[in-house]
């Protein structure tokens, strides 16, 4: 099962490890504040160079269905992340 975690409830932490998995364009249009841009194909072939297998990490892309599947990829390989649900569209919602 992969975890999962709404915006609304997302906002409520400060400090986590949100990646965003979107290409560096769309991530320099903008992003999540306090998240990082590891788009999913570095993240997926070389996830050791970016995660720490003790962390967690929240991901998310432009809907949430991409980053559902690299979650599902990811935890396979022993890493702790969760997905954010509806990524970074229903952020653009959920941030005002």
């Amino acid at each position: 099962m992969i975890p999962n975690i709404s915006i609304t409830d997302l906002l409520n932490f400060n400090n986590l490890n949100i990646i965003d998995i979107r290409s560096i364009e769309k991530y320099n249009n903008n992003h999540i504040p306090g998240s990082i841009n590891i788009p999913f194909e570095k993240l997926i072939t070389k996830p050791n160079e970016y995660l720490n297998s003790q962390n967690r990490y929240y991901i998310y892309c432009q809907k949430g269905i991409t980053s559902k599947k690299i979650c599902g990829i990811l935890i396979n390989m022993g890493y702790k992340v969760t997905n954010i649900i509806g990524g970074y569209e229903e952020w653009i919602t959920k941030k005002e």
